[in-house]
């Protein structure tokens, strides 16, 4: 999938409520969401990420439980 303001699932940057950047884009869990500029891009993907690994590690140890 291509990072475009076409498919940006919001219109403005969800840290600083400024319109979003076709230079910002980001894909997270299959959408492309945007922001206002780089940092917040990257922000919001050092973020994410932190937490997706820690969801991703709950469920692996929820599995071995069953």
């Amino acid at each position: 999938m291509s990072l475009s303001l076409e498919n940006c699932i919001n219109s403005h940057c969800p840290w600083s409520g400024n319109p979003v950047s076709a230079e910002a884009l980001a894909l997270y869990r299959g959408v492309t969401v945007g922001f206002c500029n780089p940092g917040c891009r990257d922000k919001f993907i050092k973020a994410t990420s932190l937490f997706d690994e820690l969801l991703n590690s709950l469920e692996t140890t929820r599995r071995g439980k069953e």
